[in-house]
């Protein structure tokens, strides 16, 4: 009897075969994971985080304490050419009971008058959520990824409010939403197209009752009031009533909302895209503004 000792798993063909499967294994595999990580990539949440009053307040406080080389060039002229019998005579002057009086009725009305939105508070940063804006926050679920946050912001906003005491009586707000732009760049055209920017390039928001600030905000002191009033978006106006936080910092007025509003309400249908399973038709307007005079 003869007897075949010979062992194919051995044979030079069969590891060759042996070796072209592991190593196309790995490859399928390294393929797999690196298109999985450029989906994740492309297509993570990664929302900007929402406005809020202690670094907005913060911003202001950075923006006060910049050097401002001309004024600072002026108030040195100003003070030599201030100085000797004059400065004397206005010291005098201004001692005694007129200062305490002068003193208090500063105090009482330093926050009264007119002031505007002023955008060179800051610098406007989407991801970092600085510098003035006004936008939207809604959730929307993306195939393969899950729930997502899509953000939306114009920097471009415009406005004023106007004080008597520590009342806000009038506040009128205007944004650019042409100039609107949103954290994935695919899908800025159609928001815009949503909005029907170039039918209604803006969205307003004025108040129709005072708000009451409270002598708490004089000093400097973050208040949390509401805001009542009628926002218009896509040429549809509301009447909403928008929680806010203000805060005087320096000679500057610092505000955060956000409000909760059905878009559908407004006459606007959510964007869609191959990528996007749903969108929710209810999101947040949110807004970060500085105020100065």
């Amino acid at each position: 009897m003869t007897i075949d000792e010979t062992d194919d798993t051995t044979s030079p063909a069969t590891h060759r075969r042996r070796r072209i499967l592991i190593w196309g294994g790995v490859g399928l595999l390294a393929v797999l994971v690196v298109a999985g990580a450029l989906l994740w990539w492309f297509l993570r949440d990664d929302a900007p985080s929402a406005a809020n009053i202690d670094d907005a307040a913060d911003q202001a406080r950075a923006a006060a304490t910049t050097p401002d080389t001309e004024a600072t060039d002026d108030t040195g002229a100003d003070t030599s050419a201030g100085t000797g019998a004059g400065t004397v005579a206005d010291t005098s002057a201004g001692t005694g009971a007129d200062t305490s009086e002068a003193g208090d009725a500063a105090g009482a009305t330093r926050i009264d008058g007119t002031w505007a939105v002023d955008t060179s508070v800051g610098e406007f940063s989407f991801e970092d959520s600085t510098g003035t804006f006004v936008g939207f926050r809604v959730q929307e679920e993306l195939s393969a990824i899950g729930s997502t946050t899509a953000v939306g912001r114009t920097p471009e906003v415009s406005g004023s409010l106007q004080i008597d005491g520590t009342t806000v009586t009038d506040v009128n707000v205007e944004a650019d939403m042409t100039a609107i732009t949103t954290n994935d760049s695919r899908r800025d055209g159609r928001v815009q197209s949503a909005l029907d920017t170039s039918e209604f390039p803006t969205a307003t928001f004025r108040t129709t009752e005072p708000i009451e600030l409270g002598a708490a905000a004089l000093g400097g002191e973050a208040v949390s009031v509401p805001a009542t009033g009628e926002l218009t978006i896509h040429g549809v106006t509301m009447p909403v009533t928008i929680p806010i936080d203000a805060q005087l910092v320096d000679d500057t007025i610092v505000v955060v909302g956000k409000v909760d509003v059905v878009f559908a309400d407004y006459g606007v249908s959510p964007p869609s895209a191959p990528i996007v399973l749903s969108v929710s038709d209810d999101g947040e307007i949110e807004l970060q503004l500085f105020f100065t005079r």
